[in-house]
């Protein structure tokens, strides 16, 4: 019995260009990206209060990588 000859999967742009019925990327010139003109605001508070649900999110998921971070910088613990 022959076996069935696989089609390679669409590119994204393919993808992208059967969904919308029209070529991607469009033509023309893409837009400028002038980082020098982009401002960075830090608005966020001098303290961030976070509660103790949180912090036992981030020590349960993270536990693993904690003790291996803190194992390298202080040492294991007795």
């Amino acid at each position: 019995m022959p076996r069935p000859v696989l089609k390679p999967a669409l590119t994204v742009s393919e993808q992208l260009e059967a969904l919308l019925g029209h070529p991607w990327p469009f033509p023309g010139r893409p837009p400028k990206h002038d980082l020098s003109t982009w401002t960075v605001t830090d608005d966020w508070p001098a303290h961030v209060p976070v509660t103790e649900a949180e912090v036992e999110v981030f020590e349960r998921w993270f536990a693993d990588l904690f003790d291996e971070l803190f194992d390298e910088l202080f040492g294991p613990i007795p």
